[in-house]
């Protein structure tokens, strides 16, 4: 009997604290709700939404997300920040940076890549990452960590887990360059000298290192079509339409996309031929080869900041000396693109100058020709769907995620109101608010 009252006794006293537990957690869930349910409302003067600009609408925020956007009449939410006398913008989106690079007038390139520890530029990546964040850039296309292997997968990593503050990462790892083609250059050949990109040649090869670095966790594959190594130093092509056009059917069989350093007319043929979906710096283009790209649907992504910083540290002063050549043949091709219809990006190649000075090339884009609202345009949507992020980003748009910047002013009548952002969240999280 005492067994009996025991066993029952016991079988109370679980059901009991089932119940308690099942209370608890029912609880726990009210209050995660409840703390899920706060929503913050954002009242700008206006809001670009990343196609046009909206007067007197404001957006609200929940959790991570933009749950709505609209005339600001009738929008309530739990906080409210007043964002007055600005335009809110989705955040903007460098299409081509090197967190691990800093300005070639600080240190060379040659001696970033063999001299500088990989700790050293791990530790420039983190202040470059929050430097470009609190610039109003929320996401970076990073187009190769230049010899510091996968450390821009940590970064985008530690980012990630909140260990960081920086913007979205998209992220290359080590570009992929012919064998002989790349550098650091000038050595005895008997020295095997580190690399500032991943040598592959042939089926097996190419096939091996795309796949490769896609399992160390690339977003997307780099490949140099051309570079500096013709018999007088300068650009050739280097792989053929063949093995462009390998590396791009290896890539895609895993979702990612390929996108092309090029610089000279054949390296950008080549490279729209392979299927690449971006051309990087295009000096040499054309007629032909623009006509090519509107027709394949490849955007163009000039570095112009880039052109004028490495023209700078040779002496030039703009606006005192004569205009380089580089600079005028960039002026006129960017004049031919955009009459053919060219979608011209916003990627600067930060790193080559300084991080957080990205809105350069967004300025220098209407210096050459494009309407400041092509350009936000261009920082914006086209960029996110350029890198298929337009599902997440680069609109201010219901269910995006909540990565908004505000700038004083219009930056649609004057582009040098992107130098001036007062606020920065991404993610839902504000990471500056000067109001």
């Amino acid at each position: 009997m005492q067994n009996s009252w025991q066993l029952f006794s016991e079988t109370y006293q679980n059901l009991v604290e089932m119940k308690q537990t099942l209370l608890l957690a029912s609880l726990l869930f009210v209050a995660v709700g409840l703390v899920q349910a706060q929503s913050t409302l954002l009242v700008p003067d206006r809001v670009f939404d990343g196609e046009t600009v909206h007067e007197g609408w404001a957006v609200l925020v929940e959790g991570r997300r933009i749950v709505a956007a609209g005339p600001k009449a009738g929008m309530k939410g739990d906080e409210t920040i007043q964002l007055p006398g600005t335009t809110l913008s989705p955040g903007f989106i460098e299409g081509h940076s090197h967190l691990l690079l800093h300005p070639y007038n600080e240190t060379s390139w040659n001696d970033q890549v063999l001299k500088e520890s990989q700790a050293e530029r791990v530790a420039r990546g983190v202040v470059h990452a929050r430097e470009t964040l609190m610039a109003g850039f929320t996401m970076v296309r990073d187009l190769g960590s230049e010899g510091a292997g996968y450390a821009d997968v940590g970064l985008k990593t530690a980012i990630n887990k909140g260990v960081i503050p920086g913007p979205r990462m998209l992220v290359a790892g080590p570009a992929i360059v012919a064998t002989g083609s790349y550098g650091p250059k000038g050595f005895d050949p008997s020295f095997d000298v580190p690399l500032g990109a991943e040598e592959a040649d042939g089926v097996d090869n190419l096939i091996r290192v795309t796949r490769t670095q896609i399992g160390k966790g690339a977003d997307f594959i780099k490949v140099y079509a051309d570079y500096r190594w013709g018999p007088n130093g300068e650009a050739m092509p280097s792989f053929s339409v063949d093995e462009l056009t390998l590396i791009r059917e290896t890539a895609a069989s895993s979702g990612r996309p390929v996108v092309a350093h090029a610089g000279t007319e054949e390296g950008m043929r080549r490279a729209i031929l392979g299927g690449m979906e971006t051309i990087e710096h295009g000096d040499g283009a054309s007629e032909e080869v623009f006509k090519m790209m509107v027709e394949k649907g490849v955007v163009w992504y000039p570095t112009l900041a880039a052109v004028e910083a490495i023209s700078s540290y040779s002496g030039w002063e703009k606006g005192k000396d004569p205009e380089p050549s580089r600079i005028t043949n960039k002026k006129e091709l960017v004049k031919q693109a955009l009459a053919l219809g060219v979608k011209i990006g916003v990627g600067g190649d930060v790193g080559v100058y300084t991080h957080g000075k990205n809105a350069w090339e967004m300025e220098l884009l209407v210096e050459y020709g494009m309407t400041p609202l092509a350009v936000l345009q261009a920082a914006t949507s086209l960029n996110a769907t350029t890198f298929h992020q337009e599902s997440k980003v680069g609109r201010v748009k219901q269910g995006l995620f909540a990565d908004l910047i505000a700038v004083r002013g219009d930056p649609t009548k004057d582009i040098k109101a992107i130098w001036d952002v007062t606020f920065v969240m991404k993610d839902g999280v504000v990471y500056r608010n000067e109001n």
